[in-house]
């Protein structure tokens, strides 16, 4: 979906540079708030994070480990 956004020409130029400064875009940065501000970025961050940590260590428990799930709470996993 688009959108149209108003603004002052000097406000939307400052941050064009800014942008530019952080290697993005004016777009990428104000869709990057609304995730921000609707929670969906963090939840986003977190499964990016999961799926980065499952390719890297899968498979990678120690040998004859097996998950207890009573030991587990034990130690607030």
């Amino acid at each position: 979906m688009n959108i149209t956004l108003s603004a002052e020409e000097e406000l939307i130029e400052k941050a064009r540079e800014y942008a530019a400064r952080h290697q993005t875009s004016l777009n990428r940065m104000i869709r990057d708030f609304m995730r921000k501000i609707t929670g969906s970025a963090d939840l986003e961050r977190k499964a990016d994070e999961f799926a980065q940590l499952a390719r890297e260590h899968a498979g990678a428990s120690d040998q004859g480990f097996e998950f207890n799930r009573d030991e587990a709470h034990e130690r607030g996993i």
